[in-house]
């Protein structure tokens, strides 16, 4: 007879278990952050992990001030392009698109993932909108994988970075200063801050019940099969429940991690490449960040970060690294 207090170890709350719509995780918010007016996230691609020593900066743990060694995952963060600016307006369904602008230099790559405007609306009229109508301010920013080698793509990812600030007027300016330029890492966060990050888990294809639900596995004299759910469900009602653990989709899921700390902002990849280079993934070329902990995704995977939203910890500054593991991971 089957326990009746562990029937199951998923959880509905992240059903339904299907793949994710595309690579390129989706925010559905985004925090109010208060001064001057900043870019509100980056996007970066997942290298991979290895370990550092560090002075434990968690003032609670039961190391804190000593040198204790950490998992760390290593994200190549080239600078992004921002391409236009868009304006939004609240309806009673929500925000919806008010305008855009565009910029007339855009690399030919870019054609390859969107339609690009025929005709551009000068940025004159930019400053004739009237921000009584405009309830938020965002930019389209473009990554550019065709600098690193990891990549095998030239076709760039786009996505909406959010213009924070207090002053609308501000934020917009500042927006329009950015369009056709490079926005870095720095522009957005430093040492020993925190961020949320959201990524696309690894796929693991079409999976049974035991692996995508923790069920148990049958009795051995079970009739015909062990490695499946014991009843379907009643009689009536004539159709098989949700809740019913069944086989299905594992992995590609979005998911969102928050608080994640960043440890370390780095120009150079020759101080962290390991030797014969991360796996899957080659030497690092362009500038790159040391998250604390591991990151949704397998390597070459696209990360994006935002501000938290549910900000819990200590603010530090410059975390204490003592060293970092260089050591070849092949055969490992």
């Amino acid at each position: 007879m089957a326990d009746k207090h562990h029937p199951k170890r998923g959880s509905m709350g992240y059903s339904p278990r299907k793949r994710a719509k595309g690579h390129i995780g989706r925010f559905s918010s985004w925090p109010e952050v208060e001064g001057e007016p900043r870019i509100q996230g980056f996007a970066g691609y997942k290298v991979g992990m290895t370990h550092a020593f560090i002075r434990d900066y968690r003032k609670e743990s039961t190391t804190a001030g000593q040198e204790v060694s950490i998992p760390v995952t290593i994200i190549e963060v080239p600078a992004m392009k921002v391409v236009a600016v868009r304006l939004y307006r609240m309806t009673v369904y929500g925000l919806e698109s008010m305008t855009e602008f565009w910029t007339k230099k855009l690399d030919k790559e870019l054609g390859n993932r969107v339609m690009i405007p025929n005709k551009v609306k000068s940025l004159k009229k930019l400053d004739k909108i009237d921000l009584s109508e405009v309830e938020d301010i965002r930019v389209i920013a473009v990554t550019q994988p065709k600098l690193i080698t990891g990549i095998p793509k030239k076709v760039p990812d786009v996505m909406e970075l959010r213009i924070s600030g207090s002053d609308l007027k501000e934020r917009l300016d500042f927006a329009k200063g950015l369009i056709g330029k490079e926005i870095k890492i720095n522009d957005f966060v430093a040492d020993g801050q925190m961020i949320d990050i959201i990524a696309i888990t690894k796929g693991k294809g079409f999976q049974g019940a035991p692996k995508r639900w923790g069920i148990k596995l049958l009795h051995h004299k079970d009739s015909k099969h062990r490695r499946k759910v014991g009843a379907m469900g009643p009689w009536n009602p004539h159709f098989v429940r949700r809740e019913v653990p069944l086989a299905g989709q594992v992995g590609y899921h979005q998911r969102t991690e928050y608080n994640k700390r960043v440890l370390r902002i780095g120009e150079d990849g020759a101080e962290i490449n390991p030797d014969g280079g991360f796996l899957h993934y080659g030497e690092i070329r362009n500038p790159w960040v040391m998250v604390h902990g591991s990151v949704p995704g397998s390597a070459k995977r696209l990360v994006r970060f935002r501000d938290p939203t549910r900000f819990r910890g200590e603010a530090v500054g410059e975390v204490e690294i003592s060293y970092v593991s260089t050591a070849s991971k092949q055969g490992t």
